[in-house]
């Protein structure tokens, strides 16, 4: 069964691969149609976190920003598909980095990176545009695909020139690892952590809100600047990145300061233009 979902999988590669974005984008609005009207996938739960979210929108506001949700959503479903057959150019014509000079000067004084970044725009290309456009080594985090044939081949696109893919299992072995030079270590760091223990407890949109501790432990641990970048949705298909210096010390910080910041900051995007947030992710499934 494995063999046969990679094969289709790659099958889907390819015809990706030989079709214009334009084409795609309108198999994307049918994919919307499908996922919202008919499959109606998780829309109690995106309805939900959006009502607890913003309690003080209206019921239209709600379904407005849902549905335009559900629209990136799908655009992110066959952006990400597409992302595996994109040539560097592509990618950085349509993920562009801002203001990058201050990463430069970082890699020049050899301090290691720690970016940090939210299920916002398009995460998944985020991971891929670093590489062309930074001159830190890109090393990423990623959770491996029960799939070993899929996982395998994710893993051989994925990383090109000089990034790394590394397993989340293997965090504390990565941050250890002496690359040659500076790397930066990419973490979409908003996800709902699996230890209520060791999680740190944010007001975030108006909820009680356990948060990841791990981007702060290495940060700390290892001295590392720790930025946000801040992706924005141009249109369709295009992205700009813009990177804010979160902490320069993060030795000299209590427990718990870079996290709050961090999720502060993607607080302030996501409230600016909530639909490309992933609101279908169970985000809140801990509490206090």
């Amino acid at each position: 069964m494995d063999r046969l979902t990679y094969f289709i999988f790659r099958f889907f590669v390819f015809l990706f691969r030989i079709i214009p974005f334009g084409v795609l984008y309108a198999f994307s609005d049918l994919v919307f149609y499908l996922v919202y009207y008919v499959a109606g996938y998780r829309k109690k739960v995106v309805f939900n976190n959006l009502k607890n979210s913003f309690p003080e929108k209206d019921d239209a506001w709600i379904t407005k920003t849902a549905k335009g949700f559900y629209h990136h959503f799908a655009d992110m479903l066959i952006e990400s598909l597409k992302a595996f057959t994109m040539k560097d150019k592509a990618i950085v014509e349509r993920y562009k980095f801002n203001d990058v000079a201050f990463l430069d000067a970082l890699y020049r004084k050899g301090k290691n990176v720690l970016c940090v970044a939210g299920h916002y725009g398009n995460w998944e290309w985020g991971g891929i545009a670093t590489g062309p456009q930074v001159l830190h080594k890109p090393v990423g985090f990623y959770k491996p695909l029960s799939n070993k044939y899929v996982d395998g081949y994710v893993q051989h696109t994925r990383v090109q020139g000089r990034a790394v893919l590394a397993s989340i299992a293997s965090t504390a072995e990565t941050f250890s690892t002496g690359w040659g030079e500076p790397a930066i270590y990419y973490m979409v760091a908003d996800q709902s952590p699996s230890s209520k223990r060791l999680a740190f407890w944010v007001n975030f949109l108006n909820q009680e809100t356990a948060a990841l501790h791990g981007p702060e432990k290495y940060a700390r641990l290892y001295n590392m600047p720790v930025v946000f970048a801040h992706a924005t949705k141009v249109k369709r298909g295009y992205y700009t990145v813009d990177f804010r210096m979160l902490e320069p010390e993060p030795e000299n910080t209590g427990p718990g300061e870079i996290t709050a910041r961090y999720m502060q900051m993607l607080e302030s995007v996501i409230k600016a233009d909530p639909q490309y947030y992933l609101w279908s992710h169970r985000r809140w499934k801990l509490k206090p």
